[in-house]
């Protein structure tokens, strides 16, 4: 006897379901398990973790992490990572970039927070990517001993930007100034601006809270050298916040103060360095780079910090 057609269109589908679920659900799984087991593959399909000196798992060799103590401070003896975006830094619930762009080069000032009604403008006080940059670069050249200076930075590590106020020309430029203000520089953070006077005219530091849009914005590019003796990296975050890798020239730029923390010479470190650097994938894509965690391992095994 013939079904009927509803019936045979549900008996298709149900042997359908039964077919797809033993081929996507029992097959396939396990021949993905089983390349996992393949020699060379295995380390990677479990995270690609790495043990430490005590032979403890001390994380995954694919995703970056602080090297700081309780406070936020860096461990001298350890080769610090890149700045993070990624939550309050390095956190993989959280990955993420700042999102901001070359052009946020104005910060936004807190008013004072002693003051209650203040209160609300204080937290939303922010730094400009600028100002970050220059903040970083001036915390790694103290940290590692090397000038932090950067184009387009004051001496104090925030951006040299100017707010030039005046009538404007006909292609929109601010020729002869009434007032100038460095808007970067806070009344009472600074005792007085990076710059005296612009075209003639004393710089003013900023009032919290004031609007100094109405002048031309106007970044000063300074005496700074066209390359930082802090690289690049070692100032910017990573697109997803959890790059585990620095530049060998920023790990090379760490070496002096890791070796003397340890009690080690110069080389030892810098051979270390060398051990964990890689070359550009497939040799052209990319720029080499050091693996931060596997390199700091490496100290910790050859060379345990006494301290």
């Amino acid at each position: 006897m013939r079904l009927p057609t509803w019936i045979r269109q549900h008996l298709a589908a149900v042997r359908a379901l039964l077919v797809l679920t033993v081929i996507t659900g029992v097959i396939y799984p396990l021949a993905v398990w089983a390349v996992a087991l393949i020699p060379g593959l295995h380390d990677r399909a479990e995270g690609s973790m790495i043990k430490g000196a005590d032979g403890k798992v001390v994380g995954s060799r694919l995703i970056g992490q602080a090297f700081t103590d309780k406070d936020g401070n860096p461990l001298k003896q350890y080769v610090q990572s890149r700045p993070s975006n990624a939550g309050t830094g390095y956190d993989p619930t959280s990955t993420a970039a700042s999102n901001l762009g070359p052009e946020d080069i104005v910060d936004t000032l807190p008013k004072n927070p002693a003051k209650k009604a203040d209160e609300i403008t204080a937290k939303t006080a922010r730094d400009s990517l600028l100002t970050q940059v220059c903040s970083r670069s001036r915390a790694v050249g103290e940290l590692e001993g090397v000038s932090g200076a950067r184009p387009f930075c004051t001496p104090g590590g925030v951006g040299a930007v100017l707010s030039v106020i005046g009538p404007r020309d006909r292609s929109g430029h601010v020729t002869r100034p009434t007032r100038v203000v460095s808007v970067n520089e806070q009344c009472g953070v600074v005792t007085k601006p990076f710059l005296a006077t612009y075209k003639g005219v004393a710089v003013e530091c900023a009032k919290a809270g004031a609007d100094y849009s109405a002048g031309e914005i106007v970044p000063i590019r300074g005496t700074a050298p066209a390359t930082p003796q802090v690289p690049a990296d070692a100032v910017t975050a990573s697109g997803s916040g959890l790059d585990p890798h620095i530049s060998p020239a920023y790990a090379r730029l760490q070496a002096a103060r890791v070796a003397k923390a340890r009690g080690i010479t110069e080389a030892q470190v810098l051979s270390a360095i060398k051990d964990n650097e890689d070359g550009r994938t497939l040799g052209f894509i990319g720029e080499p780079r050091v693996n931060v965690l596997q390199l700091n391992v490496e100290l910790d095994k050859k060379y345990p910090f006494r301290g």
